[in-house]
């Protein structure tokens, strides 16, 4: 059947903008993106300046978020260098977890002390995940916080063999460990540089052709859990500039990719849809709206390009790729909030998934 219903379509992985950084992307500009890229809900990263690391920034952003938001949400709480882990029990109930950043990313949170990871560790008594940033070596560090506290991690964007290697043994292990690819890793590697230019820049950066590969082996093998956008918008200015900022777009190509993927017989069609949804909603245990779904033609194709885009930003590093799976309709607790053109809902009507938002 050409036509498939979506339940409860959830990236749990991106960088809204707003605040300090609304001439990158606005909460009001990327949440319209995300329900056109067949989204319903959207959980927003803590590295946005200012970044959401105690919780009167927390409330802020609550409040901002909540009065322009067109889908459903989540926000992170950011663990900070300066040890805020006081802040966690007041804090814990209203988001959708604590990201750790343990290498480089954009932003002021990252956190290299081993002993200051275990303090994050500790402190975070709750049934919200951990997500974290973590690269090569440090995976095998992160694990060992996971294996002494047994705290559920959602580990982001992993991006190679070595890494996704080290993650199969944990699950094998029977560590309590999620596993977010991007399609960015999935569909560019190395080699696309030279041609994408600062348009290819984003951390963790593209890797090689074998690390690709190994992630689509992982995928195929269940290894994966969840497709993840790690949507991190910015200004063509900022990206053609000598020091292009770090990080691409991604809600609104990230499900044609993957509906490319299964037709071109790289997954089955029930596996891309259940790590766009279903995993997540496990993950972050949530239990979905009913009417909340996502309506996608599977046979309908098209070329990405940037003049049909609702990211504030723009552009696409998938520019020019011709992909299929045309999102039809969204529909968030029963309301129709797109139509295959336009978004339908107000700046507002979206939910936050997780407590009360104000």
């Amino acid at each position: 059947m050409p036509i498939i219903r979506i339940p409860g379509m959830i990236d749990p992985h991106t960088h809204l903008r707003d605040l300090d950084w609304a001439h990158k992307a606005t909460f009001q500009s990327e949440t319209s993106a995300a329900i056109a890229g067949g989204y319903t809900a959207v959980f927003d990263m803590p590295n946005t300046a200012p970044s959401t690391t105690s919780a009167t920034l927390l409330e802020e952003k609550l409040a901002r978020i909540d009065q322009a938001a067109h889908c459903d949400w989540g926000l992170y709480f950011g663990a900070s260098q300066a040890d805020n882990t006081g802040e966690y029990e007041d804090i814990a109930a209203r988001v959708c977890g604590l990201k750790i950043y343990n290498n480089a990313t954009t932003g002021d949170l990252l956190i290299s002390s081993r002993a200051m990871r275990e303090r994050h560790y500790r402190a975070w008594k709750t049934n919200r995940l951990i997500a974290v940033h973590a690269e090569g070596e440090t995976i095998i560090n992160i694990l060992d916080l996971v294996r002494k506290y047994r705290q559920p991690t959602h580990f982001l964007h992993i991006s190679s063999q070595r890494e996704i290697n080290l993650l199969a043994a944990a699950k094998n292990e029977g560590l309590p460990v999620s596993i977010g690819v991007c399609p960015h890793h999935l569909f560019l590697s190395e080699d696309d540089l030279p041609s994408l230019g600062g348009f290819g820049l984003m951390k963790p950066e593209l890797k090689t052709k074998n690390d690709q590969r190994a992630l689509w082996r992982a995928i195929r093998q269940d290894v994966v859990d969840i497709i993840e956008s790690d949507h991190a918008p910015h200004t063509l200015a900022e990206k053609q500039s000598e020091s292009p900022a770090y990080g691409v777009p991604g809600v609104e190509t990230t499900l044609p990719l993957m509906m490319q993927a299964v037709k071109d017989g790289r997954l089955p069609l029930q596996r891309a849809c259940d790590m766009l949804s279903l995993n997540v909603q496990r993950a972050w245990r949530i239990k979905p709206f009913p009417k909340t779904y996502t309506i996608v033609d599977t046979d309908a194709s098209f070329i990405i390009e940037r003049q049909n885009l609702h990211s504030q930003c723009g552009w696409s590093p998938f520019e020019g790729a011709r992909v299929c799976g045309r999102v039809r309709e969204v529909w968030i607790r029963g309301h129709k909030v797109y139509d295959g053109e336009r978004v339908l809902s107000r700046p507002g009507f979206g939910h936050n998934l997780f407590g009360l938002a104000a």
